[in-house]
């Protein structure tokens, strides 16, 4: 085909028009080349959606640990607490831990 039949054909006309090629040539230079193209929106919207997930973590185990907190004003489950988690005993006092075979690692 030659560059005279191209020219006569409706979708050459309308692809060669400068009105079009610029647009064309504005919309690959912002989809690719700029330097806030398309792919890095792509790589910071996962990355926020990351932070956002560890930021609903943390909310969580702030309020678990909240919770807790609140629960420890309580001098009887704070001496609960040390005697289960630390071992800790009063004066004249003896503690046998037993553990069994399978809870051993």
């Amino acid at each position: 085909m030659k560059y005279s039949e191209l020219k006569k054909e409706k979708w050459f006309r309308f692809v060669s028009n400068k009105y079009i090629l610029v647009l064309l040539l504005f919309l690959v230079w912002m989809f690719f080349f700029d330097t806030n193209n398309w792919f890095i929106h792509e790589e910071l919207d996962g990355d926020e959606a990351a932070l956002e997930e560890n930021a609903d973590f943390y909310r969580g185990e702030t309020a678990k640990d909240k919770k807790f907190l609140k629960k420890m004003e309580d001098s009887t489950e704070m001496e609960k607490f040390a005697r289960e988690r630390y071992f800790l005993k009063k004066e004249n006092e003896d503690i046998y831990i037993i553990e069994h075979e399978d809870s051993i690692k």
